[in-house]
């Protein structure tokens, strides 16, 4: 799977995502969840295509409020840089949903049990055994993090679940649609045309969501506001909501039950 992630000099995070690139097993993992999601429940994307874009919009987040001095956690209460808080974020992003192979139900659970063993041979050679104990703690409170009812405490698992929401445009939900699984999540989420993230004066992240159809709001009311007002970040944020085109976009012909 080709993970294009945007470096910036960052060197510890390149040979990360170059220890993910050429790991076997953990592509097998991703195939297994999107057997389970897709294949067997009808669900969305939840392998190596949801992790990549999750993974971007974070890192984008992380370095939009890092920009904007916003201290990342693991700068504020362990003294490391805002490089391994990029670490952090990237790597709760790759494993957040690696327990989808296990479960739909409480699958950050499994997630975090599952990564374990991938977050240490990432992190090693380049960083020393305390400094992978604390990338890794951090890394699976991030994980753990994304799903309520927990919350997130660090800034950077806050990111990690506003990211895994903000992946909510169209191309996302069309297998489950195409396959024939029509309710309200296929629905609202094809109406999400697009997500853009931009640096703003007012508040440093402005949140613009293009939709064809208002059933879209579902989208951002059910799924993204919940994670943004959990995140602890919610002054950072400012969401915008518009229909694009005259008349809404007709998403299906009729609905019997």
């Amino acid at each position: 799977y080709v993970f294009n992630i945007p470096f910036r000099k960052n060197a510890k995070l390149k040979h990360v995502i170059d220890k993910v690139k050429d790991d076997v097993k953990l592509q097998s993992y991703w195939k297994c969840a999107n057997v389970m999601a897709i294949d067997r429940m009808g669900y969305t994307d939840h392998g190596p295509t949801h992790v990549k874009i999750v993974a971007n919009l974070a890192l984008k987040l992380l370095r939009i409020l890092m920009d904007r001095q916003v201290k990342p956690s693991i700068v504020r209460y362990y003294g490391m840089r805002n490089e391994d808080a990029e670490v952090v974020v990237v790597l709760g992003s790759i494993f957040h949903d690696l327990g989808m192979i296990v479960t739909r139900n409480d699958h950050e659970k499994y997630s975090v049990l599952i990564a374990l063993e991938f977050i240490e041979n990432c992190l090693t050679p380049i960083y020393s055994e305390e400094e992978r104990a604390i990338i890794s703690s951090e890394v699976l409170h991030a994980i753990v993090a994304h799903e309520q009812p927990n919350t997130p405490l660090t800034v950077e698992a806050g990111i990690v679940a506003i990211a895994d929401a903000l992946d909510m445009e169209a191309g996302r939900a069309r297998i489950p649609f195409e396959s024939g699984k029509i309710d309200i999540h296929a629905v609202s989420a094809l109406s999400i045309e697009k997500v853009e993230i931009i640096g703003d004066n007012e508040k440093p992240i402005t949140i613009k969501i293009t939709m064809s159809n208002s059933a879209g709001v579902f989208q951002i009311d059910e799924l993204l506001k919940p994670r943004i007002e959990n995140s602890g970040l919610q002054e950072y944020f400012h969401v915008i909501a518009e229909i694009t085109g005259e008349k809404e976009r007709k998403i299906i012909e009729k609905f019997e039950i």
